[in-house]
């Protein structure tokens, strides 16, 4: 039997959560077809599928999937449908009234080998769901990538004027912590699982051969396991010399751990991604973030004096953000120096509140809190402050025009476009030091 694998969007990335599946299903004895929407087309070419799996790893990647939803079942009525990652089951019940019998979520591998399996020996199974919040462990394996397209077609590492070809893996899942606004938390329920270190290995190596010079892990947080995450990046380093790679990791984590941090930059780290958010103390209380402004700051200093560039994500536009608090927010991105680490699109977010957020349970979200929109997959929320709203669409425009100009000039645009939604005269901008290197980045707009 045929197995369709579909991925709509997944940040400029080759897929892993169609290349680890793939790897279960080839072992399985199935035939896996793997289609990447974001860099190849929707054909009906091959036999039909008995099985189609979309994977929901995001906000952005759900949407997408809709009208292809619609495709498939046009073009193959017989085949079953399921879907898995995070956003499979924190949006089970729109899924199912698209035609999707089958929700999968955390760990989702053996439930999706076990479906396929029961598919092609003729069982007609029952809907399949997420499995209850004591996840399984899987014996995982190195994810499978034949049938993709090439890395050199994705998001690369631009860094010292050069374009290096960029993989991805992951070391580890889930996150042992309950930031209020993130999806994982309410999947994972405060579990990680760990990948052993063969495997993360293995993967790393396999890219390598197939001209990966940089590699992202893309672990929700790379120091939930800091012992293992160590293991993993010296022996990566072994296995491939000369191989640099980014992490993403809690500023609470880059503080209690803040010993480790010269030996990532040893073994090849060049970009540390932290979700931020803001600096404003009080909004970082009701994320349940687990740190203040005060904690950001020392964490930067800390990455700066073992040679990493900390790049800090951030949703500056929440119901209790205010013009001020808006302009503070610039003023204190630009008095630290973070102008060319920010991505412009990170000055333009606005908190997303999708189904099963632990944000609805909290009392200060109700009062701006509108109906479940499904059309956008969010609870819609307005600003007290209808010139906020304003603004936050004003930034959203202009960082949309203005996708290829560099960070400098389009921060210079926000905050000059900020000012005057505020009715404040712009400040002094900080002296802005120039660079001796360029500040790495990988090549893709960071969305949800």
């Amino acid at each position: 039997m045929r197995v369709l694998l579909i991925s709509t969007y997944d940040l400029g990335r080759q897929p892993f959560g169609i290349a680890s599946p793939a790897a279960w299903l080839r072992n399985a004895g199935l035939d896996v077809a793997c289609l990447d929407l974001s860099r190849q087309p929707f054909e009906a070419a091959g036999a039909p599928p008995g099985l189609v799996a979309f994977h929901l790893p995001m906000h952005t990647a759900t949407r997408l999937a809709v009208p292809v939803l619609e495709q498939v079942r046009q073009t193959w009525p017989d085949a079953e449908v399921c879907c898995y990652g995070l956003y499979a089951p924190l949006n089970a019940a729109w899924l199912r009234s698209l035609g999707v019998r089958h929700i999968l979520g955390a760990e989702f591998e053996p439930a999706l080998a076990e479906l396929a399996a029961g598919i092609a020996s003729g069982r007609t199974p029952p809907p399949a769901q997420a499995p209850p919040r004591a996840l399984p462990r899987p014996a995982f394996v190195t994810p499978d990538r034949s049938g993709l397209p090439p890395l050199s077609r994705y998001a690369s590492l631009q860094v010292d004027g050069e374009r290096r070809t960029a993989g991805y893996t992951e070391a580890s899942r889930g996150c042992k912590h309950a930031c209020r606004h993130c999806p994982v938390v309410p999947v994972y329920s405060g579990q990680f699982r760990v990948v052993p270190v063969d495997v993360v290995v293995d993967d790393v190596r396999g890219q390598v051969c197939a001209g990966a010079r940089h590699i992202t892990f893309g672990d929700p947080d790379f120091f939930n396991g800091p012992g293992h995450a160590m293991r993993v990046v010296e022996q990566v380093a072994r296995a491939c010399p000369g191989l640099t790679y980014d992490v993403t990791i809690k500023i609470e984590h880059l503080l209690r751990h803040r010993r480790l941090l010269p030996r990532l930059r040893e073994t090849g780290c060049l970009l540390v991604t932290s979700a931020v958010e803001t600096f404003d103390d009080e909004v970082l209380y009701i994320l349940d973030k687990g740190h203040t402004g005060a904690d950001v700051r020392a964490a930067l200093e800390a990455c700066r004096d073992a040679g990493l560039t900390l790049a800090p994500t951030f949703i500056p536009f929440t119901p209790w953000t205010t013009l001020d608090g808006y302009c503070d927010l610039l003023a204190e991105i630009d008095r630290l120096g973070l102008v060319d680490v920010v991505a412009p699109v990170q000055l333009s977010l606005r908190l997303l509140v999708p189904e099963g957020s632990l944000l609805l349970a909290r009392p200060e979200l109700r009062p701006h809190l509108g109906r479940f929109d499904a059309a956008r997959l969010v609870y819609p929320w307005r600003h007290p402050d209808p010139r906020v709203d304003r603004c936050s669409e004003a930034v959203q425009r202009l960082v949309g025009r203005r996708l290829n100009t560099p960070r400098r000039a389009v921060f210079a645009a926000v905050w000059d476009l900020a000012h005057e939604q505020a009715a404040r005269s712009p400040a002094a901008r900080a002296a802005q030091p120039r660079r001796r290197t360029d500040v790495p980045y990988l090549n893709e707009p960071w969305y949800c």
